[in-house]
């Protein structure tokens, strides 16, 4: 669990687009900080929609499976954004800003 924790940080702070950067870290921040806790109060990280957060977070098992996306859910980053997925493995447990296109 605590792995599923820090990788739902790290990819919290990893960005889906070059404006997201630029547009609002406070934000996505705040959204994954939100995230974090409610799996750390309990809830489970399969039942949060997708869409449940602007701009959006997404969480992924340790080994690269999406479970919350908005349009990759159940599929492996691996596959779907190898770059994506190396950034956030790459990633402290501290967290870091990586933005690509």
């Amino acid at each position: 669990m605590k792995r599923l924790m820090v990788l739902l940080y790290m990819v919290g702070v990893v960005l889906f687009a070059t404006q997201a950067y630029s547009a609002d870290k406070e934000a996505i921040s705040k959204n994954v900080d939100a995230v974090v806790a409610a799996i750390n109060g309990g809830k489970g990280a399969a039942s949060f929609a997708p869409d449940a957060y602007t701009p959006y977070a997404f969480i992924m098992e340790a080994e690269g499976k999406l479970i919350v996306h908005p349009t990759l859910a159940g599929k492996d980053l691996k596959v779907e954004g190898m770059p994506i997925y190396e950034a956030v493995k790459a990633a402290t447990p501290q967290g870091g800003w990586v933005k690509y296109e």
